[in-house]
């Protein structure tokens, strides 16, 4: 079956997230996820992966 999770992997899980990630919310208008998810997907990436790489890519681009 099936790894059970287990109390001490969900707040080892917590204590990663909160140790090395920052978290960012932005607001779109509507419509707007699911055009980006969609791009995202026809990429084989997830949402979080195609906007961090798309940031990342142009801010290559500007320093250029």
């Amino acid at each position: 079956m099936g790894v059970k999770y287990t109390e001490e992997k969900k707040k080892a899980s917590i204590k990663y997230l909160r140790e090395k990630t920052d978290s960012i919310q932005i607001r779109v208008q509507k419509g707007t996820k699911e055009r980006w998810k969609d791009a995202a997907a026809a990429r084989g990436q997830s949402l979080n992966q195609f906007i961090v790489e798309t940031v990342e890519a142009e801010i290559e681009r500007a320093d250029e």
